[in-house]
């Protein structure tokens, strides 16, 4: 049985990153929490040729409070998903989802206190 490329170009990279259901899963799962927690009020998912970015905001038409990033390049190095703070500092850098959230968890259980 052979499998086919499902691009029009065989062995061509995908136009552009999503993020796949588990991912999204998760995040929402994290983003949920912070809305009941009143923490996060709006988010916004872009798909890029490079990365998939998922922007959480405090109010709508403001800059993000945090950035969720999945770029497949960094994937063998130092990992996929990253977690980038208001002024663009990476907070988190990893290849599990998961791992890398417990960075913005950490913010959570502060406000439940």
């Amino acid at each position: 049985m052979t499998v086919q490329d499902p691009s029009p170009f065989p062995g061509s990279q995908p136009s552009q990153v999503a993020f796949h259901r588990s991912e999204l899963n998760v995040i929402l799962s994290l983003y949920g929490r912070m809305v009941a927690a009143g923490e996060w009020r709006d988010y916004g998912i872009s798909c890029l040729r490079d990365a998939a970015v998922f922007s959480v905001f405090r109010r709508t038409a403001e800059h993000p409070l945090y950035r969720i990033e999945k770029r497949p390049k960094l994937r063998n190095r130092q990992g996929q998903y990253c977690v980038v703070g208001m002024d663009g500092q990476i907070l988190k850098r990893g290849h599990d989802l998961r791992a890398v959230l417990r960075v913005l968890e950490r913010k959570l259980i502060r406000v439940v206190e």
